[in-house]
């Protein structure tokens, strides 16, 4: 089991419950998904299988190819081109994917100061992007021919953005101090 899973169900559930006042437990906010998603763009196929490969690498699943619905000509983009890539992580991936991203991946980037606020979403969601996939410490920067980003994307159950932010806050994340 994982150790943020257990850090979740041990710590973070009654400090939440104690801090936004609920009385029943099931109520306490949690993430349900991780969403990663690489914006590939019109790229040749050896750069996409790459890319590719590192996404699957990063999240120990095999991403699924998105495709352009519609053919754009000034774009040279023709339609069910491979345009992108995207994982969904649910379950113990996702706490596993979650605790190496605020632990080895954010470290990394330079100049970091924390994370900003204002991709909590209404929803009680949070989305961030990162510029290049070599933070993560499963890429190795010297293979990486093609410097790519992508965004995160963690859905909460949080009714609003103060239990999101409450929940991540107490999962790790670094937010900037404002």
């Amino acid at each position: 089991m994982s150790t943020l899973r257990e850090k979740y169900s041990k710590e973070v559930v009654p400090r939440l419950q104690k801090d936004l006042g609920l009385t029943n437990r099931l109520r306490v906010p949690r993430m349900t998904k991780i969403v990663l998603n690489m914006g590939l763009g019109i790229k040749d196929k050896d750069v996409i299988k790459r890319l590719v490969d590192e996404l699957a690498v990063i999240s120990g699943q095999r991403p699924v190819l998105t495709k352009s619905r519609k053919s754009i000509s000034n774009f040279k983009l023709r339609e069910g081109m491979v345009i992108g890539a995207k994982v969904t992580l649910r379950g113990a991936r996702m706490y596993d994917f979650m605790e190496r991203l605020v632990h080895a991946a954010l470290p990394r980037i330079r100049d970091f100061r924390g994370l900003s606020t204002r991709g909590v979403d209404s929803h009680g969601n949070y989305t961030l992007g990162i510029k290049e996939q070599s933070i993560f410490p499963e890429v190795d920067p010297n293979d990486v021919k093609e410097v790519q980003g992508m965004d995160i994307t963690i859905v909460t159950t949080a009714r609003d953005r103060n239990e999101a932010l409450a929940l991540l806050r107490a999962m790790g994340m670094p937010f900037a101090e404002n």
